[in-house]
């Protein structure tokens, strides 16, 4: 897989330090070149923790879940585009204004 957006990855892993070595051994997963996402089943069998939104969206957990690794898989190209890197507490206050609860 060829993984886009690797700045983002880049200024996260500055800003924080201790997710750097995580978030590089990621990449590099991904981009080993036997790594081939045919569907989310793939990514499921070796990311049991992964979570799937709509859009083909993947979000990671990252070092037991501190940090969340948000990317969108475009399973037919072979390319995962980084979206986002955002601390557990960050996401979890993203994710709250774009599906706020009705009361």
């Amino acid at each position: 897989m060829k993984v886009l957006g690797k700045p983002i990855v880049d200024a996260f892993s500055r800003k924080h330090a201790d997710a750097s070595g995580a978030l590089r051994a990621w990449v590099q997963e991904v981009e080993f070149e036997t790594t081939t996402w045919k569907d989310s089943h793939d990514i499921k069998a070796r990311y049991s923790s992964a979570s799937f939104l709509s859009d083909n969206v993947v979000i990671f957990n990252i070092k037991g879940n501190k940090y969340r690794l948000e990317v969108r898989v475009k399973y037919v190209l072979g390319v995962v585009r980084v979206l986002d890197v955002n601390t557990h507490a960050e996401y979890d206050k993203k994710n709250k204004k774009r599906n706020p609860r009705k009361r």
